[in-house]
């Protein structure tokens, strides 16, 4: 199998990953997955689509992940393994995207206004 390259986004991070068979080491900007995602649900959350078409631990995944924090890295990091996925066997399409691993959440901070505080927040109001 030759090395497959997809890229997932989620709010403002973005992952590139390189996926080969190998396996199951899944290194994240040259550490350690578990060194880089400390909590538990960070790192089910990169397992979800691996484990949902049963080939966890049968490839070896080099991610760069850039932008954002931790949670969007995790996410942004699931999307693009699922995309990988789907380039490997199109038959996974149908099962990764009914769990919704294949879409891509666009939800975004909204920009701030001029003559507002923040997006919406309007500065403090004094009648005298």
């Amino acid at each position: 199998m030759e090395v497959i390259n997809t890229i997932g986004r989620r709010k403002t991070a973005v992952a590139r990953i390189y996926m080969k068979s190998g396996n199951g080491n899944i290194s994240v900007n040259g550490k350690d997955y578990k060194d880089y995602f400390l909590t538990e649900v960070l790192q089910t959350i990169i397992h979800q689509p691996l484990a949902l078409v049963g080939e966890l631990g049968k490839f070896d995944i080099k991610a760069n992940l850039d932008g954002g924090g931790v949670s969007g890295q995790a996410e942004a990091l699931r999307l693009a393994i699922a995309r990988a996925l789907v380039e490997y066997n199109p038959e996974y399409r149908a099962v990764l995207k009914k769990e919704g691993y294949l879409t891509r959440d666009p939800r975004m901070v909204e920009r701030k206004k001029y003559g507002r505080r923040k997006a919406r927040r309007r500065f403090q109001f004094s009648k005298r």
